[in-house]
């Protein structure tokens, strides 16, 4: 059976006759466990010895294993262990499931619609699920390791595809007091006359964390960003008793070590749900086209559709509406040098 990740992945492949047929799999499935019918699978032991079924968020997945939060009596608020049945699709972090009470693990029966999802393709190309039923993207960077504005694009552009709203975190900013850091301070100058919302915070001294905690209340979060920018630290600020573990950076590579190894979802004291992810060097967009890319850089908008050609590729184009915007400096340079390298990179893959 498929879930929602491969209706993702195949959405240029499979045929209008097929997507029907998973859609309608995966509505029978829900109708089942909402209708508490019994479950026929030959690969459950002791079906008969399996509670109700009860609505449940997926806390972190383990692989053939997730840490299931019941949403409902008699389980409401507590953490189990589960196995999933076998053929579900992937569950990720934040993933509304239907779970059933057994000892000494229960079982993921099925999975609800995702409202939302963050998704990367992984090594191999395949596109994976990061996490489900996100309203905000917090992304998290620092002094050090060095940021990349290439980076930071390419979150805020999976931002924008997914309509999940997208927040520039700029952590240690206690550095800036002790250094001189002129490509940040230009970063945090470019973005916020972009209009994105860029949060300043120290997890070491404690500043702005009251206003990333109330920005971050009455949402469903994601830290994202490159290791070693403190994301652990952060929500250590956020939630004392999460206690994470927190690396130090490389010494000869000023890099951050990974502490954090699978997505895990948090419920803060301030109110607001958050969700820590591994911290990773690369993030691609394979799996947008180039005019979704293109949308995603929110200040280039005004001036899509203008150019004097309908295919200008905004490089030495005459009458580039784009090209115009940069010279008139209406929008930066290196945000369309973002783009071409975007979309380049897509190319050699």
């Amino acid at each position: 059976m498929q879930g929602n990740q491969e209706k993702v992945l195949s959405n240029r492949r499979l045929s209008k006759r097929q997507k029907d047929r998973i859609e309608a799999i995966q509505e029978r499935r829900r109708e089942r466990a909402n209708l508490k019918q019994t479950i026929n699978d030959e690969d459950l032991q002791n079906l008969a010895q399996l509670g109700p079924e009860i609505i449940g968020t997926v806390i972190t997945n383990y692989g053939s294993q997730v840490d299931i939060e019941g949403n409902e009596a008699p389980f409401e608020d507590q953490i189990l262990r589960c196995h999933k049945r076998t053929n579900m699709e992937t569950l990720v972090t934040g993933d509304k499931v239907i779970w059933r009470y057994a000892k000494p693990h229960g079982v993921v029966v099925a999975v609800e619609p995702r409202q939302s999802e963050l998704i990367r393709p992984d090594i191999y190309g395949k596109l994976r699920p990061v996490a489900a039923n996100i309203d905000r993207i917090a992304i998290v960077f620092a002094p050090k390791p060095i940021p990349h504005s290439n980076l930071l694009d390419r979150y805020l552009v999976a931002a924008e595809a997914q309509n999940i709203t997208p927040m520039l975190v700029f952590n240690k900013v206690d550095m800036l007091d002790q250094e001189d850091y002129p490509e940040v301070n230009q970063l945090l100058q470019d973005y916020q006359s972009i209009g994105y919302d860029v949060i300043s915070v120290s997890a070491k001294t404690g500043q702005g964390i009251g206003q990333l905690q109330t920005y971050l209340a009455n949402h469903t979060s994601i830290f994202v960003g490159q290791s070693g920018v403190g994301k652990s630290s952060l929500l250590n600020h956020l939630l004392p008793e999460a206690n994470l573990q927190v690396g130090p950076l490389s010494e000869n590579k000023e890099e951050g070590t990974h502490t954090t190894t699978s997505s895990r979802l948090f419920h803060l004291t301030g109110g607001g749900v958050l969700i820590d992810s591994p911290g990773i060097r690369e993030f691609a967009l394979t799996h947008l086209s180039q005019d979704k890319i293109i949308d995603g850089f929110i200040d280039f908008r005004p001036y899509l559709g203008n150019c004097k050609f309908r295919d200008c590729q905004h490089n030495k184009e005459i009458g580039c509406a784009l090209l115009d915007a940069v010279a008139n400096k209406k929008v930066l340079k290196v945000r369309l040098n973002n783009y071409r390298q975007i979309i380049l990179s897509q190319q050699e893959r």
